[in-house]
């Protein structure tokens, strides 16, 4: 349910199910809701990069240090 404009590939890294490939790219949000789709994502959410910097005291964490999904959090973060 979300649109959005500008796509730009950002990375790629190897995903633990064999012959995978997890793609990873940025884009400009247009419109839209989020809706996780049952049985496939669990949580989905808006942050700003005032609360991803805080993620902590909100009661959650960021991906792990040597994820694609880390990386692209970092890169919006230092933009």
């Amino acid at each position: 349910g979300v649109k959005v404009r500008n796509l730009k590939y950002f990375s790629s890294q190897g995903w633990p199910f064999p012959n995978s490939l997890m793609v990873a790219y940025v884009a400009d949000y247009e419109s839209g809701e989020i809706v996780p789709q049952e049985g496939e994502i669990e949580d989905a959410r808006w942050f700003t990069r005032d609360e991803l910097r805080n993620h902590a005291a909100l009661g959650f964490s960021l991906p792990r240090a040597d994820s694609i999904a880390r990386r692209l959090i970092e890169d919006w973060l230092a933009a």
